[in-house]
This record gives C-alpha cells, sequence and structure tokens, in this order.
C-alpha cells in the first residue's frame, strides 16, 4: 500500500482533531488493525478497548493516562495496554497505529 494513495476520514465524534486511514482489519479478514492517523489540535478522551502501539511520525503526540503523561516524537513508539484511560493530545502529528485486536467494535455491539 502506497501512502499517497491514502484517504483518510473523520474518526467518530472527534473528526475535526483526528482523521484515519485504515490499511488492515477485520475488513481484511484479520485480527491485527493497523493504519495511519492525523492529529490536528486534538484532545481526545479514551480508554482502549484494544492492545495499541502508536509510532509517531512527524510532529509529537502526547498520551496523558491518569498515572503519567506518554511523550513521543518522531520515530518514538507508545504501546497502549486494553484498558487504559487516557487522553491524546496533538497539535499536529502523523501516526501510525497497530491494535489488537481489530474486531473491538463489533464485540461491543
Amino acid at each position: 500500500m502506497r501512502f499517497d494513495q491514502l484517504d483518510f476520514a473523520p474518526r467518530f465524534e472527534y473528526g475535526d482533531q483526528a482523521a484515519v486511514s485504515v490499511v488492515t482489519g477485520s475488513g481484511e479478514g484479520t485480527v491485527l488493525g493497523t493504519g495511519f492517523g492525523r492529529f490536528t489540535n486534538a484532545e481526545i478522551p479514551w480508554t482502549t478497548k484494544y492492545d495499541e502501539v502508536l509510532l509517531v511520525i512527524e510532529g509529537h503526540v502526547t498520551v496523558r493516562t491518569p498515572a503519567e503523561n506518554l511523550e513521543a516524537g518522531p520515530n518514538d513508539c507508545i504501546w497502549l495496554p486494553n484498558g487504559t484511560e487516557l487522553t491524546y493530545i496533538a497539535k499536529s502529528a502523523l501516526v501510525f497505529y497497530a491494535i489488537h485486536p481489530s474486531n473491538w467494535a463489533e464485540s461491543e455491539q
């Protein structure tokens, strides 16, 4: 998959702050979800329902948890175990993410 061929779409109710381009997931028949995310003036509260790894490609991301602030810049990774209560914070950033399981939303229905 070529990066310049990806389509980014707003994500959930924070579409003005986060856009995602899914590369792999349950639609491709895999439990490993991967893709790219763009954050713009983002402050997004969330509790992970999956294990997640973020790789920052451009910009700077802070993940605020009750225990600590996790800081990452280009080429840095952050691991977030399932059930992590957090807030994603970024002025402008591009990240690659991997989540498991990719079908977490389907299991909530």
